[in-house]
């Protein structure tokens, strides 16, 4: 989580929402991101957006099913389904969001059986030594 703080640093650094995440695979950082919506003009570029693609792009895979996601702030409902659709195997986040969370403040989408995935976790889990 320590990663994906730094990435919410450099997020707050350049005015934007204070957000970041780092993909993990056997311990270690295979995609980071922090938002980047007002400086590339993007709707899309959340922090779990940026380090999904960055790690599929270095897998050459865009399934992540060994992998595990930390982010900052619970996920919104586009990032949730980024993350299913990556097949992720784990989710960790750091806050709450009641506003936008679609993993336990508004919905739990990315453990929704009706999906053809589900993501362990999906809830805030504290930070495990070496993860990250």
């Amino acid at each position: 989580m320590s990663e994906a703080l730094a990435e919410a640093r450099l997020a707050l650094a350049a005015g934007e929402v204070p957000v970041g995440a780092v993909v993990v695979l056997h311990g270690e950082v295979i995609g980071r991101g922090h938002n980047r919506r007002e400086t590339a003009n993007d709707p899309t570029a959340h922090a779990e957006i940026l380090a999904i693609r960055e790690a599929a792009g270095k897998l050459g895979s865009w399934r992540l099913t060994d992998a595990d996601l930390y982010v900052t702030l619970e996920p919104c409902p586009m990032c949730a389904g980024a993350i299913v659709n990556a097949r992720l195997r784990r989710l960790v986040f750091g806050a709450y969001d009641p506003k936008a969370g679609a993993v336990i403040s508004l919905m739990n989408l990315v453990q929704d059986r009706r999906l053809n995935h589900t993501v362990e976790g999906g809830r805030n889990f504290p930070d495990e030594p070496g993860a990250g």
